[in-house]
């Protein structure tokens, strides 16, 4: 079937009337499927994993075995003053699926006596990864789809299989992390605590991540196809695993295991992890919906709220929606700054403004961006409004001629002047007009773009 699509105006909103229709013959559409696939395909997939855990928890290993290769990951030090995260980024591929996948690793996490601040480094780096994925986002000429995106899609939180409870230092950790990015808890080394206490672990985990208010990923239900598979493996959570590269000869069959005097433990072998589990939930089943996640629901808050901290919202100041009667009202205000400005710098020629009446709330794009104050930085401005001085100066005897002009023309013919030059200054530029306006007693740079 096709539809059309039929407007009706109510005001300042618009309403979609949409009606079904069927074809009477093929038409072809319903190749976009294979048109996604083929285009994905050519254009690869990245996938970025967080590891938490202490040193010699068998973080490594456990990637290692996850994706069938050796990373060649160094060995950690135990004398870490600080937590600080290592990033590596591989480039992998499978038939013809190619992926780029980038291994955080933390580093001395839990190996300080003081471990109050032992999270901060690593909530630090997933905002990081959101700072400059929002910079991206926000430039005038942005190029998001060869952007090489680091945002964190999970979080592979290793707890240390004591068969008792979590620790203050885990529920810590967690808790600062389960709004920024998907957590799977996972109990390492599990071949070293009997089944029955496994069992009671779990449970007791749990149990104090719900009472302590932790949220971890739950496997999406909503799709039918994966809803049974992903509502029963919600169950195992925390997955039990193992990992190791080595290989053993059991019967006819070479495996992964590790092998131990009082008997052999099969990495693959479900009746003896959950590694199986963990590696079909995390890149058979739900590796895109973990990047759907990242973007729709962590990525969304971590934008909402640093342009709710510059002064933006989506609403006006009696909670209503932006409309056409506000952007003049707040066009009217930047007038007011304007004015200001320019009499700071008694320049015409180098600040350009258009008509707000001509825009809409959607086409509305406000950036602002604060420089760090370093001596670096407060010597670029001092720079930067030398270069805008001398600008100044040599647009003066411009300035003057054109008052000559104008003074020669008369005030009808002054008028005329100034809307041509006005017409001729939008057509110039009908799409974008950029403001730069530097700002010496805050010393930071106010860019607003408007787009006509």
């Amino acid at each position: 079937y096709n539809s059309t699509s039929i407007y009706s105006r109510t005001g300042n909103d618009y309403s979609l009337n949409c009606r079904s229709l069927f074809l009477s013959g093929h038409v072809g559409f319903d190749s976009l499927p294979d048109q996604l696939v083929n285009k994905s395909i050519h254009q690869g997939f990245c996938f970025n994993i967080l590891s938490i855990g202490e040193t010699g928890i068998g973080k490594s290993t456990l990637i290692d075995t996850l994706f069938n290769t050796s990373f060649d990951d160094h060995v950690s030090t135990h004398f870490q003053p600080n937590v600080r995260l290592k990033a590596q980024t591989y480039e992998l591929q499978e038939s013809n699926v190619r992926l780029k996948l980038t291994i955080v690793n933390t580093v001395g996490f839990g190996d300080q006596i003081n471990k109050d601040d032992s999270y901060q480094p690593i909530v630090d780096y997933i905002d990081a990864q959101f700072e400059a994925y929002l910079q991206e986002e926000l430039k005038i000429k942005r190029s998001l789809y060869n952007y090489h995106d680091t945002r964190i899609h999970v979080c592979l939180y290793f707890i240390s299989p004591t068969g008792h409870s979590l620790k203050t230092l885990d529920l810590l950790t967690m808790k600062n992390l389960d709004s920024k990015v998907n957590i799977i808890p996972v109990i390492a080394k599990a071949d070293t605590i009997s089944k029955s206490e496994l069992q009671k672990f779990k449970i007791k985990i749990m149990s104090e991540l719900v009472s302590n208010g932790v949220q971890i990923y739950q496997f999406p239900t909503d799709d039918e196809s994966i809803a049974k598979i992903n509502a029963t493996m919600n169950g195992h959570l925390p997955f039990a695993v193992v990992g190791s590269t080595e290989e053993l000869k059991i019967g006819n069959k070479v495996v992964k295991a590790r092998q131990y005097p009082w008997g052999i433990v099969q990495v693959e072998n479900e009746n003896h992890c959950d590694f199986v589990k963990l590696r079909e939930m995390l890149i058979c089943t739900n590796m895109e919906d973990l990047r759907e996640q990242t973007h729709m629901r962590h990525y969304e808050l971590y934008r909402r709220c640093k342009l709710e901290e510059m002064g933006f919202r989506d609403t006006g100041p009696e909670n209503k929606p932006v409309s056409q009667k506000w952007l003049v009202k707040m066009g009217q205000s930047y007038s007011c700054f304007r004015e200001d400005i320019t009499k700071t710098f008694h320049n015409f020629e180098d600040i350009h403004f258009c008509d707000t009446s001509c825009m809409h709330s959607s086409f509305l794009y406000i950036f602002f961006k604060d420089f760090d104050y370093t001596t670096e930085n407060k010597y670029k401005l001092k720079e930067r409004k030398k270069e805008y001085q001398e600008r100044i100066k040599s647009a003066t005897k411009k300035k003057k001629r054109e008052r000559n002009m104008i003074k020669i023309l008369g005030s009808h013919d002054h008028n005329d002047f100034d809307q041509s030059k006005k017409d001729k200054s939008l057509k110039k530029d009908n799409l974008h007009s950029l403001f730069f306006v530097l700002i010496p007693k805050t010393e930071a740079v106010l860019l607003l773009a408007f787009r006509i």
